[in-house]
């Protein structure tokens, strides 16, 4: 396995609209399509920072993943996410080597691609999400 690049940073919030106002003033750009994604109920605005993106992240739903995250801390960091090749060698090859998968079946994310996340238990409290580009 090996890591491509870092594919995004995700950030929780409460209210997309208004953290997207506050990002285009931090960043100085605009982000990319606004997508609600509505298997993982929540809506995503990404803002591409050299080829590196910034998720914004706002629950859609009491039953979104993110929905308790935000209503318990407020928003804030929540994942990181790397860009690999092939997802499936990435999960065999971290599951025999002992990490815990929220997800060991592969499912569409934002950008269109598939996903798949590893528990924070097994990885010093960090959410980790790794999102398949496939071969260069």
């Amino acid at each position: 396995m090996r890591v491509k690049r870092i594919n995004h940073i995700a950030i929780a919030v409460e209210n997309l609209d208004d953290a997207i106002d506050t990002f285009k003033q931090i960043l100085g750009i605009e982000p990319g399509e606004i997508k609600e994604v509505s298997n993982q109920k929540v809506r995503v605005a990404m803002f591409d920072v050299g080829g590196v993106y910034v998720e914004l992240i706002e629950p859609t739903s009491e039953d979104s993943p993110i929905y308790k995250f935000v209503k318990e801390k407020g928003g804030g960091l929540h994942h990181i996410a790397f860009s690999v090749s092939s997802l499936n060698n990435v999960i065999q090859e971290l599951e025999e080597k002992g990490f815990i998968w929220i997800n060991k079946e592969p499912r569409i994310g934002a950008e269109g691609k598939p996903i798949a996340f590893l528990h924070p238990k097994s990885t010093k409290r960090v959410l980790i999400e790794f999102v398949e580009e496939g071969e260069e």
